[in-house]
């Protein structure tokens, strides 16, 4: 009885086929959608950050438009704050768990948070007229202030100088921004009071933490002197009003988006070589019809060499601050990108949207310096 032959192959040749293993973390496959299935394409793709994916989408949270999101000081963590009036907390490391919803600190939408640089709190202000402290390990609110007369759009926080207290500082509709006294002693009574004159859009602090940097409907940046208590300067340019403001990490530059779609940075150095301290005048973000306060941001792992500003076009636009090109144009989300921020030590940034929803992605680390 002979043995039976083995049948030859349809092609006409034995082809060994290679155990299969799964790709490195550093390639990405690309399989091929032909009927042919031996087609197929590894592409290297070098990774930058620590996350656990380029882009990482952080969803489910909120029903209503993001307005602000931020990074804690470090970078660990981000907190988001909604027209839906609720604050979300979620870890910015795999698994990217959203562990917090605070959803009864507020009755109007949330406009904008910031983290505290010195104690495990969060400040968050309202179209309610408030000022809220949340205890970030607790998830309660410890403090709850009536702090303008009109809906507040902005707040900012900075380390005095000489005292080592927190001071934060707020911007409203009713023509004022008011300082306060943070941290764990935080006061109902404000420290000190500016009158603009004209409601208030954004505010920043000075490097020093002397001075106060103000955008109103004006279409100024004014420049107040907090020992003095008195205007002592204003930037002069833009020809719609300045949305938000953002210093530079090392103090000398400071952005403005504004309704006009035109994106400024500011130089605030004692002595500047422009006389109108117009820095750069950057292209490539349109404000939309929808007046919406758009929040920028400076990169901080290469020491402020980019800046990322959203636009009502759903994109992210990250420019080159001494060239002034653009870098980046980040797509992804399905509405206007409201707010953006860079990670505190690695090169990622963070875009929430009015689609209700954040995305973490990676960029080309920068050259730090």
């Amino acid at each position: 009885m002979s043995k039976r032959g083995l049948s030859p192959p349809a092609g006409g040749a034995l082809v060994k086929r290679a155990r299969a293993t799964p790709p490195p973390t550093t390639q990405i496959a690309i399989s091929s959608a032909n009927e042919d299935r031996n087609k197929g394409l590894i592409r290297s793709v070098q990774r930058t950050s620590s996350l656990e994916a380029p882009i990482v989408s952080l969803a489910g949270a909120h029903s209503g438009e993001i307005l602000s999101c931020r990074f804690d000081p470090t970078g660990q963590n981000v907190a988001a704050c909604s027209a839906d009036r609720s604050i979300s907390l979620w870890r910015t490391y795999p698994p990217n768990t959203n562990y917090g919803l605070l959803s009864s600190h507020a009755k109007a939408p949330i406009l904008d948070l910031q983290w505290s640089l010195c104690s495990p709190l969060l400040y968050s202000v309202s179209a309610d007229h408030t000022l809220c402290l949340t205890d970030v390990t607790t998830g309660q609110r410890t403090r709850k202030i009536r702090a303008h007369r009109e809906i507040i759009n902005s707040l900012d926080r900075t380390m005095a100088s000489g005292s080592g207290a927190e001071l934060v500082a707020t911007g409203s509709d009713d023509g004022t921004v008011k300082i306060w006294e943070g941290g764990e002693e935080a006061g109902k009574q404000a420290v000190a009071t500016f009158e603009i004159g004209c409601p208030v859009t954004s505010v920043c602090w000075s490097a020093d933490g002397n001075s106060v940097y103000i955008g109103a409907i004006d279409n100024e940046v004014h420049i107040y002197d907090l020992r003095k208590s008195e205007q002592v300067s204003t930037l002069t340019g833009h020809s719609d009003t300045p949305t938000s403001l953002a210093l530079s990490p090392n103090g000398n530059f400071l952005l403005s988006p504004s309704f006009s779609s035109q994106t400024f940075i500011w130089d605030v150095r004692p002595f500047s070589p422009s006389a109108n301290r117009i820095h750069r005048v950057l292209q490539g973000a349109p404000a939309g019809f929808e007046n919406t306060l758009l929040r920028g941001a400076w990169s901080k792992d290469d020491g402020g060499q980019r800046v990322a500003v959203g636009g009502a076009d759903r994109m992210v636009c990250i420019w080159d601050v001494e060239s002034g090109r653009i870098l980046y144009k980040l797509p992804g989300h399905k509405g206007t990108v409201t707010s953006v921020d860079f990670h505190p030590k690695e090169p990622i940034i963070l875009t929430g949207s009015k689609d209700g929803t954040m995305i973490l992605g990676e960029i080309e680390a920068g050259l730090a310096l």
